[in-house]
């Protein structure tokens, strides 16, 4: 099958991600100090190079969006909730990217620096459009090349793997994650999930509404409406709800967990931006690739 090129091709683009990785961080090193609250900003900075000084949870950042790379340089601002603004204030900024979750303290921060917000996820509207003209917005800003090159070339991967999941079995698929061994969140067509399996070719199988993207908390028992679904898991999950649904009766009878349908994902932004649209795309990708070549 057409997945069997898969593997070989991973590592190219794994090979060009580090040569591009390289040369963000010296172009990071040169170009204006930035600082910022928001997540999904956090990882598109990141992506295409800025000189990040200073944002919110870094090490929980670290956990669950996992790439890109985070310098050690950058101050932590503690919460997204409660920033430290002293914090900011030393980490000395140039520009403060915000976004409309966090508009409340633009007033506070532009006695740091100017703000300038981006929002990526508003009621309605597509986050993954968003993201490309947030990325694209930024990257003239900061005058970085590397934001239209990484629009383009996740567009492009995106088109390759929508040929390559043409060749898979044609099953829909539910991406959740767990809030307990009963419950989940599930993300729809208006998540950035559910934006990536549109444009790979992809059929969401929750079709209901969700709000501001996601749907929780949803019953587990809502899969058994969904047999012919592959589910799949994105973490971080609670530790005792996997080892509780391990011995469950219910889960285990669901055709999806019988047939080895479950795809257990890396841990993804779940309000992520373009980098995290690309981070799921490949792991279901590979995930898939494995499950259908046996």
């Amino acid at each position: 099958m057409a997945f069997l090129a898969f593997f070989s091709r991973r590592q190219f683009l794994a090979s060009a991600a580090a040569s591009l990785s390289t040369r963000a961080r010296v172009r990071a090193a040169e170009g204006s100090r930035v600082a910022t609250l928001d997540w999904a900003l956090l990882e598109t900075l990141l992506a295409i190079g800025a000189n990040v000084v200073a944002a919110t949870e870094l090490r929980q950042f670290r956990e669950v969006a996992v790439t890109p790379d985070m310098p050690a340089t950058t101050a932590d601002l503690g919460l997204r909730g409660t920033p430290n603004f002293e914090v900011l204030r030393f980490a000395r900024p140039d520009l403060i990217f915000n976004s409309n979750f966090y508009a409340w303290a633009d007033e506070r921060m532009r006695g740091v620096a100017p703000v300038e917000s981006h929002a990526i996820y508003k009621p309605g509207e597509s986050p993954f459009a968003l993201a490309e003209q947030a990325t694209l917005a930024i990257g003239e800003r900061l005058q970085l090349a590397a934001a239209r090159q990484l629009t383009e070339e996740l567009a492009a991967r995106l088109d390759r793997y929508r040929a390559l999941f043409a060749a898979g079995d044609g099953r829909p698929v539910i991406p959740i994650n767990l809030g307990d061994a009963r419950h989940f969140r599930v993300f729809g067509s208006d998540s950035m999930f559910g934006e990536v399996l549109k444009r790979v070719g992809l059929t969401n199988a929750w079709q209901a509404q969700t709000s501001y993207s996601a749907a929780a908390p949803v019953g587990i028992e809502i899969l058994a409406s969904m047999p012919d679904a592959w589910i799949v898991m994105i973490p971080p999950h609670p530790a005792d709800a996997l080892a509780t649904l391990a011995t469950s009766s219910f889960w285990n009878a669901l055709p999806a967990v019988r047939e080895k349908r479950v795809l257990m994902l890396g841990s993804i932004n779940p309000y992520g931006a373009l980098p995290a649209a690309g981070r799921f795309a490949d792991l279901l990708a590979e995930g898939l690739a494995h499950a259908w070549n046996g």
